[in-house]
């Protein structure tokens, strides 16, 4: 281990963003790759609608963790105004990428074997797109407004959110709710894209709908702020750590308050959503900055990290594997033909209970990524999209 640092010495580079966003993306896989969805063990399940489980923290953390990235990125450029728009057009192209990259997951088997109707009943929504969308407009709200109006901004995007959910009729059901398939979210999806290109699991309504993205940017520039913050140089150590997580309990306080009368909700992206995630992952940056990158306990980080350095990367192709794995045909010893996926996972449900059978099955998925990431980090292999 190596010497402290001082509260004035902080590091310039976040070994514990990597390691959080690290930590993030592996939680992500492991909850998306569970052997049988029908069993799930509770805490790796997001809740049923109101409401917040562990799994529901993931995401909100992630895009928390982008924004913080672009206070770090983005930093030095937002300061000379001749670099603004080559910036800006950086970001519109890695945000088109990502979201070009959802799309393709969504359209992933089907475009090779029946394109016209791939395309036909393409979900449009999805994680990637959101990531996509809440990256780029943060981006833009970073190069061009101080942190002052920044804020300001999160607060008008959750107070006009809220008033779009509780106030506003819904066309047909002529009454604001908050339920899956009669809110206004739900309707505006339904509007634009149509029920073909929504969630499969709904298809009238969307978890990472058009309406949601309006708080889930709040989120990412919750994030922002954080970063400036952490980047201060005239702010030591200690002090910064006391103000995030002072700061980080406040507003996962009004998250709860808010929760009262607007709930807190995952799908719908609510308002006291985004300050509960939000507080809770500024006091969960605050403790892997105070351990990691200030008392420099850094032995145990590894593990994490070589997942943060290729985040979306390995996100992307873990999300294409499960899909391979059940296209290749394979044949039992009596002689059935099944899938790679169903064969391979017949070894699993042979040594374990079924719940158990199914987690085992995504830790081994999360333990071989593990692996490949690992070495990729050795070569200095880093995917940036």
């Amino acid at each position: 281990m190596n010497k402290p640092q001082t509260v004035l010495d902080a590091p310039t580079r976040l070994l514990s963003l990597d390691f959080f966003r690290g930590a993030t993306v592996a939680a992500m896989i492991l909850v998306n790759n569970p052997g049988d969805w029908g069993n799930i063990y509770a805490p790796l399940e997001h809740s049923e609608w109101n409401g917040c489980t562990p799994t529901d923290l993931i995401f909100p953390s992630f895009l928390f963790i982008v924004g913080v990235s672009i206070a770090y990125a983005m930093g030095t450029k937002k300061l000379d105004a001749s670099l603004h728009r080559k910036t800006l057009l950086k970001a519109f192209k890695r945000a088109l990428m990502l979201f070009g990259l959802g799309l393709f997951l969504s359209l992933f088997p089907k475009v090779f074997t029946n394109p016209v109707e791939a395309f036909e009943t393409v979900r449009i929504p999805g994680v990637l797109q959101r990531i996509a969308l809440v990256f780029l407009f943060s981006s833009i709200i970073f190069i061009k407004s101080s942190e002052k109006t920044i804020f300001k901004i999160i607060i008008i995007l959750l107070a006009i959110y809220w008033a779009l959910m509780t106030f506003v009729p819904v066309p047909g059901i002529g009454y604001p709710n908050l339920e899956k398939e009669t809110n206004l979210g739900a309707w505006i999806d339904r509007s634009l894209f149509t029920e073909a290109h929504l969630w499969k699991l709904s298809k009238t309504w969307d978890p990472e709908g058009i309406l949601g993205t309006i708080p889930a940017v709040a989120t990412g520039l919750f994030g922002v702020l954080v970063g400036v913050y952490l980047k201060r140089k005239d702010i030591d150590a200690a002090t910064k750590i006391s103000w995030l997580f002072c700061t980080g309990l406040a507003t996962a306080a009004l998250g709860l308050l808010w929760n009262l009368q607007f709930p807190i909700n995952k799908a719908l992206w609510t308002s006291s959503f985004v300050l509960y995630t939000g507080g809770l992952a500024t006091m969960m940056l605050a403790l892997c900055y105070w351990i990691i990158d200030v008392q420099q306990y850094t032995k145990f980080t590894k593990p994490f990290v070589v997942y943060g350095v290729n985040a979306i990367t390995v996100f992307f192709v873990s999300g294409l594997i499960p899909r391979i794995l059940k296209m290749i045909s394979v044949k039992t010893k009596d002689g059935l033909e099944i899938s790679l996926n169903t064969y391979l996972y017949s070894g699993f449900q042979n040594n374990f209970s079924p719940i158990n059978a199914s987690l085992a099955w995504a830790i081994t998925f999360v333990v071989c990524w593990l692996v490949i990431l690992w070495v990729m980090y050795n070569k200095k292999i880093f995917i940036k999209i």
